[in-house]
C-alpha cells in the first residue's frame, strides 16, 4: 500500500490558518511592508539571507507549503505519494502554471532546479541531496524522486528558501552567478518583480496570470528600506507602512506599538524556522572543556528574566537543542533551569580558578547588548569573571568562525526537522573552523554522530521520535552549549490587513493570501 496525499490536501490548502468564520476576501490595494536590512539581492537560489527570503518568497515558489503544525500542503505540486519503503516520492504538478515571462512551468524545471542549479548553489540543500539517487520526469506534470536510502525529512525540503523553482529556459547553460536575470528575478509566484530603488524600496506587482483563480488579492507590495529601528517604528505610527515583520523594531517598542488603534500582533509564522538562541561554548578553551563549568553556567543564566524583561514576554524558555516547534521535540530532558545555588556548587567542584571568560555579544541591536549584560551579571553572581567583547557583524562572523571566543551569543534556524537544522551543530566532523553556522563549539561525541545518522534514515515517525528523544537527553546531559530562548519575533500589522501570516514561514510566503479590508 502507498501512503498518498490527494485532493483532500488541496482542499485544506486554501484554509491554512484561516478562522472558521472567515470574511470574504476583497481584491485590490497596496501593501506597505518594512524590509530590514536591505537584501543583497533577490535571486533566492543564490542568496539565503533572511531579507532575501522574505521578499523573494513571493516571487519564487516551491512544490509544497507548510501550515503552522508543519504539515505539508500543495504548492506547485497538487498531490504526491510516497512508496512504502520510503525511497520513491512522486509529485503531480499543477497544470497551466507559468513563469513571469510567460513560459510554462513543467517537471523539467523541477529537475533542473534541484539536480543542477541548487545542487551547485545551495550548500544546505546539497547536504540533503546526498540521499538522492535520481529525478525522473515521465511527463511534463510528474516528477519522481528516487532516494538511495530512506530520509525522514525529505518531504520538509520544499519551501521557497530551500528549494525554489528556477526557470530552466533562463538559466540552463549559463553562469548562474552572473546571469542578467538575477537582477530581474523570474519565478512562478503570486507577485512579479517590478522595480528596486536601492536604499528606498522594492516594488512587486500582482501576477495576473497566477494559476490559483482569484489570487493574489493585493494589487502590489512595496518593501520599504528603513535602516534605523526607531524610524521603522515611526513609519508604522505615521501610516507609511502597514506591516512590521518580526524583528523590524526593537523589543522594547513592541508593547507601545501593539497598543495602537487598529493594530494586531501574532507570533505565528516562525514554526518552520524555529529560531533558537543559545551561547556557543568553546570546548577548546579550558576551563570550558569541564562539564561542571558548563553546567554551572547553564544553571546560572536566568532565562525567564531574559524572556520577560528583554523580549517582553515573547518566545519560550529553551529546554535543550531542539525548539518546541520542531518535529520530534522532547521536553523529557535533564533540568537546565535557573538555580544559582546549584550553579555555585557546581562551579566550586569544577576546575574554574577565576579565569576571565570572554563573552562575544551578537551585534543585532540593543536587545542583544542588554542580554549580554544580563548574562554577565548572572555569571558574576556565581563567582565568574566575565568580559563582554563588542563587535560588528563582520567581526562577529570572523571571531566565531575562527573560534576566537569563550562564550558567544547566536541564534539559528531549525527548518522543522532535527536532521535539517539541529544535527549540523553537533556532528563531530562538522566542527572545522571557517563557518559560524556549524559545530562551532567543537563538541565531540561519536555516539551522538551515529545516532543522528541513524535517526535521519528511519522511515517510521514513531522510530524517529524515540531516537531524537534519546539524542536530546544525551546532548543536554553533555551541556555542549548554553540554550537560552526560543525567540519570539512578532509580526505587527493593521487589523484591516487580513491573513498576513498563514503558513509556517509567515510573511516569507503568505502574502498570496493577504487581503485588505477596504
Amino acid at each position: 500500500m502507498r501512503r498518498q496525499v490527494r485532493n483532500l490536501m488541496a482542499a485544506l490548502a486554501v484554509t491554512i490558518a484561516l478562522p472558521a468564520m472567515a470574511q470574504e476576501p476583497q481584491s485590490g490595494g497596496t501593501l506597505n511592508v518594512v524590509i530590514q536590512p536591505e537584501p543583497p539581492g533577490l535571486m533566492i537560489g543564490l542568496l539565503q539571507n533572511a531579507p532575501t527570503q522574505m521578499v523573494a518568497g513571493d516571487i519564487y515558489e516551491s512544490l509544497l507549503r507548510y501550515d503552522t503544525d508543519l504539515n505539508p500542503h500543495p504548492g506547485l505540486a497538487k498531490e504526491w505519494s510516497i512508496s512504502e519503503d520510503g525511497l520513491t516520492y512522486t509529485f503531480k504538478l499543477h497544470e497551466g502554471v507559468k513563469f513571469h515571462d510567460g513560459e510554462e512551468f513543467t517537471s523539467e524545471d523541477v529537475k533542473f532546479s534541484i539536480d543542477v542549479f541548487l545542487r551547485e548553489t545551495h550548500p544546505r540543500l546539497r547536504t540533503s541531496l546526498e540521499h538522492l539517487e535520481s529525478i525522473e520526469t515521465p511527463d511534463p506534470y510528474t516528477v519522481v524522486f528516487k532516494l538511495k536510502n530512506p530520509f525522514g525529512p525529505f518531504l520538509g525540503l520544499f519551501e521557497p528558501g530551500t528549494a525554489p523553482m528556477i526557470p530552466k529556459h533562463v538559466y540552463e547553460g549559463t553562469d548562474f552567478a552572473s546571469n542578467p536575470a538575477n537582477n530581474t528575478p523570474i519565478g512562478t509566484g503570486p507577485f512579479k518583480f517590478d522595480e528596486w530603488e536601492k536604499g528606498s524600496y522594492i516594488h512587486l506587482v500582482k501576477n495576473e496570470d497566477y494559476y490559483l483563480e482569484g489570487k493574489p488579492y493585493l494589487d502590489d507590495i512595496y518593501y520599504h528600506v528603513i535602516p534605523d529601528a526607531a524610524s521603522r517604528s515611526v513609519a508604522y505610527e505615521t501610516g507609511r507602512v502597514d506591516v512590521l515583520p518580526g524583528g523590524s523594531i526593537e523589543n522594547f517598542d513592541v508593547p507601545r506599538i501593539k497598543e495602537m488603534e487598529n493594530t494586531c500582533i501574532t507570533d505565528k509564522g516562525w514554526e518552520l524556522f524555529g529560531p533558537l538562541a543559545w551561547m556557543w561554548v568553546n570546548h577548546d578553551n579550558p576551563p570550558l572543556d569541564d562539564l561542571k563549568v558548563r553546567q554551572a553556567i547553564m544553571h546560572a543564566v536566568d532565562r525567564e528574566f531574559s524572556r520577560d524583561a528583554l523580549w517582553n514576554g515573547l518566545g519560550k524558555v529553551a529546554t535543550g537543542p531542539v525548539s518546541s516547534s520542531t518535529r520530534f521535540y522532547s521536553d523529557a530532558t535533564p533540568d537546565i533551569s535557573y538555580d544559582p545555588e546549584k550553579a555555585k556548587a557546581l562551579l566550586e567542584e569544577s576546575s574554574y580558578n577565576g579565569e576571565t571568560i570572554r563573552l562575544l555579544g551578537l551585534p543585532y541591536g540593543e536587545t542583544w547588548q542588554r542580554w549580554a549584560e544580563a548574562v554577565k551579571q548572572n555569571l558574576a553572581e556565581i563567582g565568574m569573571d566575565v568580559e563582554i567583547v563588542a563587535s560588528d557583524v563582520a567581526g562577529w562572523n570572523q571571531k566565531v568562525s575562527d573560534r576566537d571566543y569563550d562564550l558567544a551569543f547566536t541564534y539559528l534556524y531549525q527548518y522543522g526537522d532535527p536532521a535539517l537544522g539541529v544535527a549540523r551543530n553537533y556532528f563531530s566532523d562538522n566542527a572545522e573552523k571557517g563557518s559560524p553556522w556549524n559545530n562551532v563549539a567543537n563538541y565531540q561525541n561519536p555516539e551522538i554522530d551515529e545516532m543522528f545518522e541513524e535517526a535521519a534514515l528511519m522511515v517510521s515517525p514513531e522510530d524517529r521520535e524515540k531516537a531524537y528523544a534519546e539524542i536530546q537527553d544525551i546532548i543536554v546531559s553533555d551541556a555542549p552549549n548554553i540554550w537560552l530562548l526560543e525567540l519570539g519575533f512578532p509580526t505587527i500589522s493593521r487589523c484591516n490587513i487580513h491573513d498576513p501570516v498563514t503558513t509556517a514561514i509567515g510573511v516569507n510566503d503568505s502574502f498570496r493570501d493577504t487581503w485588505i479590508e477596504q
